[in-house]
């Protein structure tokens, strides 16, 4: 441990960190930290920040990878990791100065009140997360370790859950309703149509889903007869995966600017030594400074955070270049918002065209092997870069896909439909992934797309991979006897 700070100092810190967080009003966790080394911080960055994981080969691959990028230093390594959990759990690198390790504290302390309080989180069951996490790595231990199942069987598995396991309900604050309420509903829809046949219409009502289903996995572990059982848990296990990080993707930047509002936020309120304080200053500003040609989710949150701030405290955010310390009736405003916001919403009601000319924030597109600026924001086309930026950040930046029929034309042929909004799928990452999709299923997958603006069928029978028009009769796939690998 450097000689410049020990444990006590540490625990001087959290007090005083934690004085300011009640004076402040931030609703958080109990707050634990564990401090670590470079290479345990590699192990956790390769585990997605979690102290357990269930194994599997792309763990390894990821630390071996980060491993050699830091070793050569192509890359740093973070300050901290923090874990939404109850109590919140956070990684100090012991390496770090204390100055640092004063700033991440306080930097987990906004984390920890994002956490504890945004609705995105309020799925997650924090108190139950470090357990759930362990027992799901035993569970996968245990089919690993079992010699009819063995690690061939469950790593192939996994890798087709990985490839789908994002394809879930992105918005967790819409519950999905249940089956007999949707068919019920359906039914009154398709009461009334005078062009549909009953044949028609017993025919919709029987269909599974009853309505579009994002759910794949779920939608698989519940429809698909030839899984095994250490198979459907598999499924489930990485579906909770899934659902436990997607609130931080769709978060990234509202969280990281609002962890970096309050360290400075904390920093600039306590008492803290001339040497310490300009070491923060440096750091600070490089924590959050624009990186040119890509986006830093730090320097956007926090300047948009800050602009909510001026403007609620009547500070014109054009004249203000010194650091002014929120009124405690300003920040009612922002708790309010940091409750109820995600990354999109976030953008489209605070990132303002002034804010976004100031930041310079600009919309390019590839031609060729360069990169050429299409819009700048300017008045006419500031806005067309606030909705591309929207549409790109966060699981927006992923395809759309909801099951349409697991039944599809008798055949058991599980067919889906891809939202199309502008972008086409990448002909390569499809056939992949339907590949993996169509062994878990074990008959014909079939997916309904664009491609060159035509609509398509993209279509894997587990032997071949096709693009077939939609409209044209489909040939009965060939039925598989087990659902094993």
């Amino acid at each position: 441990m450097p000689a410049n700070y020990s444990i006590e100092d540490l625990k001087y810190w959290e007090d005083q960190i934690q004085e300011k967080v009640d004076y402040f009003g931030l609703n958080c966790f109990p707050q634990e930290y564990e401090i670590c080394d470079h290479n345990d911080m590699l192990g956790y960055m390769a585990y997605s920040g979690m102290p357990a994981h269930y194994p599997h080969w792309s763990y390894g691959k990821s630390f071996e990878k980060l491993k050699t990028m830091y070793d050569y230093g192509v890359s740093g390594l973070p300050y901290e990791m923090v874990i939404n959990s109850n109590p919140c759990l956070a990684y100090l690198m012991r390496d770090n100065t204390l100055c640092l390790q004063v700033m991440t504290m306080a930097h987990v302390m906004g984390h920890n009140d994002f956490f504890a309080n945004n609705f995105t989180f309020s799925h997650t069951h924090p108190e139950l997360t470090l357990e759930k996490f362990k027992a799901q790595a035993v569970r996968v231990r245990n089919y690993i370790e079992d010699p009819s199942i063995g690690l061939e069987r469950v790593e192939n598995f996994l890798d087709s859950a990985h490839a789908l396991m994002f394809n879930c309900n992105r918005n967790f604050a819409i519950k999905k309703r249940g089956e007999a309420d949707a068919r019920a509903q359906l039914s009154r829809e398709l009461s009334g149509r005078t062009d549909l046949s009953d044949e028609e219409i017993n025919k919709r009502l029987n269909r599974t889903p009853i309505e579009p289903d994002e759910d794949i996995l779920l939608f698989i572990r519940d429809n698909q007869p030839l899984l095994a059982e250490w198979q459907r848990d598999l499924l489930t296990i990485v579906h909770y995966s899934a659902s436990y990080f997607v609130p931080q993707i769709e978060t990234k930047i509202i969280n990281e600017g609002w962890a970096s509002f309050w360290h400075r936020t904390i920093m600039n309120a306590m008492e803290v030594p001339n040497d310490i304080m300009l070491e923060f200053f440096a750091h600070h500003n490089r924590v959050v400074a624009p990186h040119p040609g890509s986006l830093n989710p730090y320097y956007l949150g926090v300047a948009i955070w800050d602009n909510i701030l001026f403007q609620e405290m009547g500070i014109d955010p054009a004249s203000e270049k010194e650091y002014i310390t929120p009124s405690l009736e300003a920040l009612e405003t922002l708790y309010s918002i940091r409750e109820s916001e995600r990354d999109t919403s976030f953008i489209r009601r605070f990132l303002s065209e002034d804010l976004m000319r100031s930041m310079d924030i600009f919309e390019y597109e590839q031609k060729g092997d360069k990169q050429v600026i299409k819009h700048v924001s300017d008045e006419q086309h500031w806005q067309d870069v606030k909705d591309m930026l929207i549409k790109n950040i966060g699981v927006n930046s992923m395809p759309v896909i909801r099951i349409m029929d697991g039944d599809y034309e008798g055949h058991r042929t599980l067919y889906l439909e891809h939202e199309f909004e502008g972008r086409e799928l990448r002909l390569e990452e499809a056939e992949k992934t339907l590949e993996h999709l169509q062994s878990l299923w074990c008959h014909e997958v079939m997916l309904e797309t664009m491609l060159e603006r035509k609509p398509v069928c993209l279509a894997h029978d587990g032997e071949k991979f096709e693009i077939k028009k939609l409209g044209t009769k489909q040939s009965t796939p060939k039925k598989k006897e087990t659902a094993e690998t």
